[in-house]
C-alpha cells in the first residue's frame, strides 16, 4: 500500500526507516521520516508530519492522527541521555493540527484539535487534553479532562464521554478504509 506512492514521503534517516503496517491508511501529503512504527488500522490523515530523526515514534493500533498534525521526539541531552521518544498507544484520538513532541499518550488517550503536548508530558488511559490546550511536562491522570494554556485539571470524565471517544476511534478506522478505497489505495 505504501510502495510506489508519489503523494507521500516515507524515508529512512540515520539508517532507520519507518515501519508501517499494511492495514494503516496514510493519506496524501504525509511525511513520515526515520524510526517510526505505525500499527494496524492506524489512520494518518492529510498533510501530517511524523519525524523520528533524533529519537523514535511509536503509534499503536487503531490510533488516528488527524489532518495537519505534527509528531516529533526529543533528542538525547546531557541531563537526559535517552531524550524523549514519542510513544502513542492503541485507540488514541489526536485532533486536527495537534503538536505532539517527546511525550507519552497511553491507550485511549485523547488530544483535542490544535492542542500541544510538550516534552515529558504523559496522558494516561482515557485521559483527555481539550482543544487548544497546552500540556508542558505534566501528567494527565486516567479519565481526567484538562484544558487551557497552560493546561489544568478541569474534571473527571464520565462513562458517556469515554464511550463517545471509543466510538470515535471505531469511526476513524472505518473512515480510513473508505478514504483509501476512494483514493484507490
Amino acid at each position: 500500500m505504501i510502495q510506489n506512492r508519489t503523494d507521500i514521503t516515507v524515508a529512512a534517516i540515520h539508517g532507520k526507516a519507518p515501519r508501517i503496517h499494511s492495514s494503516a491508511f496514510i493519506a496524501p501529503g504525509c511525511r513520515i521520516i526515520g524510526d517510526v512504527e505505525i500499527g494496524p488500522d492506524v489512520s494518518i490523515w492529510y498533510n501530517c508530519v511524523i519525524r523520528a530523526d533524533v529519537n523514535r515514534v511509536v503509534i499503536g493500533a487503531r490510533t488516528n492522527v488527524q489532518d495537519g498534525t505534527v509528531i516529533h521526539c526529543d533528542s538525547p541531552k546531557p541531563t537526559r541521555p535517552e531524550g524523549y521518544a514519542t510513544l502513542i498507544g492503541e485507540d488514541v484520538l489526536i485532533g486536527h493540527m495537534a503538536m505532539i513532541h517527546g511525550s507519552t499518550l497511553e491507550d485511549r488517550a485523547f488530544v483535542g484539535l490544535g492542542a500541544i503536548v510538550m516534552d515529558g508530558s504523559h496522558i494516561e488511559s482515557d485521559g483527555m487534553l481539550a482543544a487548544g490546550a497546552q500540556l508542558t511536562g505534566k501528567r494527565i491522570g486516567a479519565r481526567q479532562l484538562w484544558m487551557g494554556r497552560p493546561a489544568k485539571y478541569l474534571r473527571d470524565l464520565n462513562d458517556d464521554a469515554i464511550a463517545a471517544n471509543q466510538a470515535g476511534v471505531k469511526g476513524y478506522v472505518v473512515n480510513g478504509r473508505l478514504h483509501a478505497e476512494a483514493l484507490g489505495l
